[in-house]
């Protein structure tokens, strides 16, 4: 991505964005809430205007169907509807499937090896409504992961997860980065960030810095992003007087 800036109709939303994320590579996005972490994402699925600049996923652009994988911070999946693990994870197909044709073998081989790759291939035909909120959260992964992304978008995937299914969800990251998957993850948990990311771009509306991630995870980096709100930065989190965390 090179000096690039999106906008949401006529109003400007991020700027002067410049940054790479390489294949078996991933970035943290670090911000204040508002901060365009989303709008970024968004910004590289086509889904709101670019103003100015490029985009390219492996040289292309538009991507080619199925070259990215994308998890929101909330999904519209109704908990109640009744669906299977395996059934939401099936979804992930349907780029490739179209609606008009049932799933083939390979198909369903993809499914079983993306919920393999989130810990939950003994749990395929359980009812999705009816596992943890950590679980519906891999699950959700496992769906990106089935359509064989080369960039996979991550918008905080953390929220709310319990220890045992963010462990989970880091080793799902490594597995798919030693696969040669990019990654791109929205997050506040520095954990995360220095666990699997070798780099960071830390945003306010525009790119504040990008680099190795140690490099650019100092607390005068962290305070430019985060700008005359009161942060402090221990080993896990970014701290913000009255927010807990962004």
């Amino acid at each position: 991505m090179t000096a690039a800036s999106f906008a949401y109709g006529a109003q400007p939303a991020l700027t002067g964005i410049d940054f790479a994320v390489l294949p078996g590579q991933a970035v943290a996005l670090i911000g204040p809430n508002g901060s365009g972490k989303s709008t970024l994402l968004k910004g590289i699925l086509g889904l709101i205007t670019r103003t100015s600049g490029a985009v390219d996923v492996l040289g292309q652009w538009p991507a080619p169907a199925g070259y990215i994988g994308y998890v929101p911070q909330t999904d519209q999946l109704d908990p109640h509807f009744p669906v299977s693990l395996e059934q939401v994870v099936m979804m992930g197909r349907y780029r490739s499937l179209g609606w008009w044709r049932r799933p083939a073998t390979a198909d369903r081989r993809a499914v079983a090896e993306a919920l393999d790759t989130v810990g939950l291939g003994s749990r395929a035909k359980s009812r999705f409504g009816k596992l943890s909120g950590g679980q519906q959260q891999r699950g959700l992964l496992a769906r990106a992961v089935a359509s064989a992304p080369r960039l996979l978008l991550l918008d905080e995937p953390f929220n709310g997860l319990d220890q045992v299914n963010r462990d989970a969800l880091i080793d799902t990251v490594k597995r798919l980065k030693q696969q040669g998957v990019a990654v791109l993850v929205s997050t506040h948990d520095l954990d995360l960030a220095r666990a699997v990311c070798e780099s960071v771009l830390l945003l306010n509306g525009a790119q504040v810095a990008f680099g190795p991630r140690d490099d650019v995870l100092t607390l005068a980096n962290v305070q430019r992003a985060f700008g005359s709100v009161g942060v402090e930065m221990d080993e896990h989190t970014i701290v913000v007087p009255g927010h807990g965390g962004h």
